[in-house]
């Protein structure tokens, strides 16, 4: 069972709407629907709390930045007594459309540094995964800029129904089991 779901991104408002904030973009989309106002400050992150069906699930923004991810990922495993089977990771993605989707369990980091970091850092690929596609940029050398900046309005809408699938995707997760979840988070329908 997920218990703990940590979003990825940047503290500070100079990134607040940023590509590369996501994953605080999920987190702060499932704080206002499940009308957790407040936070505490824990293990490097800001850390939310819910019980859900009797079982208390934490929501985490790490505030070390993306490239230390793994400091407050390590952190809040420990803290919180929770096993690695426990935790979701959501991060942006530039290899998937726009968008897209897609939960899953293991893999390579895929050049996202913040996952880069929670690998080394947990010593194993072994966690479950919600990427969340932001698409490519052109050219290789752009990509710095590109997921430091916002989205376009274009984009806005696609990435708002993302957001929106995401927090039904870990809901899921969460009270129903993970394949479940896979199942509906895996369609590549928006």
């Amino acid at each position: 069972m997920i218990r703990l779901v940590v979003g990825l991104g940047n503290p500070g408002e100079h990134y607040k709407e940023t590509r590369h904030n996501i994953g605080f973009m999920v987190i702060d989309h499932l704080a206002r629907r499940l009308k957790i106002k407040k936070f505490e400050e824990c293990c490097f992150s800001h850390l939310f709390k819910k019980n859900i069906n009797g079982q208390t699930i934490y929501f985490a923004k790490p505030q070390t930045y993306m490239n230390l991810s793994g400091v407050a990922v390590k952190n809040l495993l420990m803290d919180l007594n929770l096993l690695l089977e426990e935790l979701l990771v959501v991060h942006d993605d530039l290899d998937l459309p726009l968008g897209v989707t897609k939960l899953r369990f293991n893999g390579s980091s895929a050049g996202q540094k913040g996952v880069e970091n929670i690998i080394k850092e947990l010593g194993t690929k072994n966690f479950y995964r919600l990427r969340i596609g932001i698409g490519r940029p052109k050219e290789k050398k752009q990509v710095v800029n590109y997921v430091l900046s916002p989205f376009s309005s274009e984009q806005k809408p696609i990435i708002q129904r993302a957001i929106q699938k995401a927090g039904e995707c870990i809901l899921r997760a969460i009270t129903e089991g993970i394949e479940p979840a896979m199942n509906f988070c895996n369609r590549n329908e928006l």
